[in-house]
């Protein structure tokens, strides 16, 4: 189809934030969706991915698309959506608060939210229903496992996703009652913004003060990814039977296939297919829960199976 210019795209590409339209038919359903960028992770990029497949013309939707890290160009592209008139935003915000005004407009308007992948720090009279990870779960589940462990020491560096997001505070919280407790070390604590170079600069940096450590938690799989980096140019060994345990999240099958080679120790699942049950609700009218989690599990280096990463890895 082809895409129309709006001044909403003008003024998103001034800002660095990328807008795409479809041109509006009668008939159908006018959506408007914020996400993250695609580029973030290979977990977004099957989440955005999800998206397209359900919401088109097709499936009798007129689609308007946001995505941005930044929370205040997501709450522009949902002020512009409700001046565009949409019947739906569909959120998944950078940040989980300062949504309260605009989400207060769009219920005045007659706009229907639906939250996806992420809570936000709202009342829930101002959206129709969310349909989440449970991001603490997902941390309460990793630092389990790692307890289960048993090492004889916990110095770990943590390595956070964009801060004030749902996914960094909840895979962050059972780590810091871990820390507050002093059952395990923080020897740095670090955002690298979900960045797969970053998160390397970080563990470099560590590397070179000489401060020791045995842990990498890292909130993505591409900041594991970047943090293994800096160990293998340091010939620092990790994995299993390795020094350091590595554990990361979302799940990508390029991850799970470096822990069946036992390279890293430990990936959170996180699904990204929110999309087909928000359909569900929108089309039939019928929302059978105010929050909807996802179900999901970690997967440890010494138990994972071809048969899972076919069946739960993300991308290819």
């Amino acid at each position: 189809m082809k895409k129309s210019v709006t001044i909403l795209t003008a003024l998103a590409c001034a800002a660095s934030l990328f807008v795409s339209c479809t041109r509006k038919s009668d008939g159908l359903i006018k959506v408007g969706i914020i996400n993250n960028p695609p580029s973030e992770s290979g977990y977004r990029a099957a989440n955005v991915k999800d998206f397209e497949n359900v919401f088109n013309a097709a499936n009798g939707y007129s689609v308007k698309s946001a995505y941005s890290l930044k929370n205040d160009e997501q709450l522009n592209a949902a002020s512009q959506f409700i001046t565009d008139g949409v019947d739906y935003i569909l959120l998944s915000a950078a940040a989980t608060d300062g949504w309260d005004s605009v989400l207060k407009k769009a219920k005045a308007a007659g706009i229907k939210v639906f939250l996806f992948d992420r809570m936000i720090n709202v009342s829930e009279d101002l959206y129709e229903a969310a349909v989440v990870s449970d991001m603490a779960k997902e941390g309460e589940t990793a630092v389990n496992w790692l307890k289960a462990q048993n090492l004889p020491e916990y110095n770990v560096i943590h390595i956070q996703g964009a801060m004030g997001s749902d996914a960094q505070i909840g895979r962050t919280g059972a780590l810091d009652a871990e820390f507050a407790k002093g059952t395990m070390k923080k020897v740095v604590q670090q955002t690298a913004t979900w960045d797969e170079a970053e998160a390397k600069k970080i563990v470099e940096s560590v590397i070179n003060s000489g401060e020791d450590f045995n842990v990498i938690y890292a909130e993505n799989d591409g900041m594991a990814k970047g943090a293994v980096a800096a160990l293998d140019e340091a010939g620092i060994t990790h994995g299993v039977n390795g020094k350091v345990v590595v554990m990361g999240f979302d799940c990508n099958k390029w991850a799970l296939r470096e822990l069946l080679d036992g390279n890293w120790n430990y990936d959170g699942q996180c699904s990204p297919f929110q999309a087909s049950v928000i359909n569900d609700m929108i089309k039939s009218g019928n929302v059978p829960s105010k929050k909807i989690i996802s179900e999901e599990k970690g997967f440890d280096a010494k138990a994972i199976t071809q048969s899972d990463i076919d069946t739960y890895g993300l991308g290819e």
